[in-house]
């Protein structure tokens, strides 16, 4: 198995030992993303909603660094600080992602990286 990293300047950079992306064996996987500004390293402002519409703008760009898009996205994961905000981070959600919408988990958690309010990654298949 051959693995190749993806790396993109509209996401933002690692800020640890990991890739943004990893292709492998067809399949695209990605890190989590969270509401940061890749320009300027920090979460945007606004709260939960502004978080998801920038974590899922990191996405698209990992995706279009992998030579993917929205419609390549087979199962998403994303991690909510309060479950209380499933419902708006589902509106900005439902915007990017095509029908069929992947297969997809929800998960509430205690914290995030940098007090984020919502992170989420994808596995998409890569095109040939």
């Amino acid at each position: 198995m051959t693995r190749r990293a993806i790396s993109t300047a509209g996401a933002p950079a690692a800020i640890g030992p990991y890739s943004q992306g990893i292709a492998a064996d067809g399949l695209l996987f990605t890190a989590g993303q969270i509401g940061l500004d890749p320009s300027s390293g920090v979460i945007v402002e606004g709260g939960v909603e502004p978080e998801a519409e920038r974590a899922m703008a990191n996405l698209t760009a990992v995706l279009d660094g992998a030579g993917c898009s929205w419609d390549d996205v087979l199962k998403t994961t994303i991690y909510l600080a309060d479950v209380a905000d499933f419902a708006a981070v589902n509106a900005i959600y439902a915007r990017f992602v095509s029908d069929p919408p992947p297969a997809r988990s929800t998960v509430g958690i205690a914290a995030l990286p940098k007090g984020a309010k919502v992170e989420i990654e994808v596995i998409a298949r890569l095109r040939s």
